[in-house]
């Protein structure tokens, strides 16, 4: 079950409403048999002054050019796509989604709006609203995040449920959610699109916050491709091999090498000489008895 979430009067939003007054005008709209409440699912040309903003709105930043350009189109053309309202009291009305084409259609200085009004409960009202707006493609992927995370901590929807939703497998929605794990910074350029969610995710893994801010310069910088980011992260964060260092060697051992060399050359054979704390050790391998013979042969010679 959602949470509360209104609870302000009509007076907060609309200060010219008296309510007291706008209940008595809706009693008088009873007796008349035009019940405001009960036009639902049926779409209204409704005064934009009477039209409040959603409280709960997930989006959060609206871009004046195009929002320019859309109000243009309006003036010149009207609004073809009705925004989705609730009605409240006394002809007033709150915004369930579309406060892009409502802001416009104030730009353009019309009076009205059609809206498609729907019944709903104080209790669903935020996730009607994050729901019809987490579907638009208009919402760049952190504002449709912050809508999942709402859905979940104020309607308490499971992450299935919100998939199920808005039409997403669960993994999109899980792997929407890290993203606002992310640093300010690396937030701000997604949603700036500097940089594409891919871009993003591939950040995720770099634990160091000031690496991710790095790798984020980095790949603003040389436009990388999600690829190139995600080869950049793989690089940065493996610990580098460390060079196997080659002992040194004594340079008695190296004397010895040499003397063992010298007397393998000699005797036509395989001679080892191994160092011991005191003294050491030769050792002359033979493969036959006369073999053997061979070898004390020379070395008599050489006394």
């Amino acid at each position: 079950m959602a949470k509360k979430v209104l609870g302000r009067g009509l007076g907060a939003y609309f200060p010219d409403i008296d309510e007291n007054e706008a209940e008595k005008s809706d009693s008088e709209s009873n007796k008349e048999g035009t019940v405001l409440q009960q036009k639902v699912n049926v779409t209204l040309h409704i005064p934009v002054k009477n039209i409040r903003p959603n409280p709960h709105q997930p989006r959060q930043d609206f871009d004046e050019f195009r929002l320019q350009e859309l109000s243009e189109s309006i003036r010149k053309h009207g609004l073809i796509q009705p925004i989705t309202v609730r009605h409240i009291a006394n002809s007033r009305y709150e915004l369930i989604s579309g406060e892009r084409r409502l802001r416009a259609t104030k730009m353009a200085g019309l009076e009205t709006i059609p809206a498609y009004v729907r019944d709903v409960e104080d209790d669903a009202i935020v996730a009607y609203a994050l729901i019809e707006n987490v579907q638009r493609e208009e919402l760049n992927p952190i504002e449709v995040a912050l809508g999942y995370k709402r859905l979940i901590e104020e309607c308490d929807y499971t992450q299935e449920q919100v998939a199920q939703q808005v039409d997403k497998n669960r993994t999109t929605v899980t792997n929407l959610l890290r993203l606002l794990n992310l640093p300010a910074a690396i937030q701000s350029a997604l949603k700036e699109k500097k940089i594409s969610t891919g871009h993003a995710r591939a950040l995720i893994n770099v634990e160091d916050s000031k690496l991710q801010e790095k790798l984020l310069q980095k790949a603003i910088e040389e436009d990388f491709s999600v690829r190139q980011m995600e080869e950049a992260v793989r690089k940065a964060t493996t610990p580098a091999q460390k060079k196997k260092k080659t002992p040194q060697k004594d340079e008695k051992d190296v004397h010895l090498m040499e003397i063992s060399n010298r007397l393998r050359k000699k005797l036509s054979t395989k001679v080892e000489i191994k160092k011991k704390k005191e003294g050491g050790e030769i050792r002359i391998d033979y493969y036959s008895d006369e073999e053997l013979e061979r070898i004390l042969s020379v070395l008599g010679q050489e006394s």
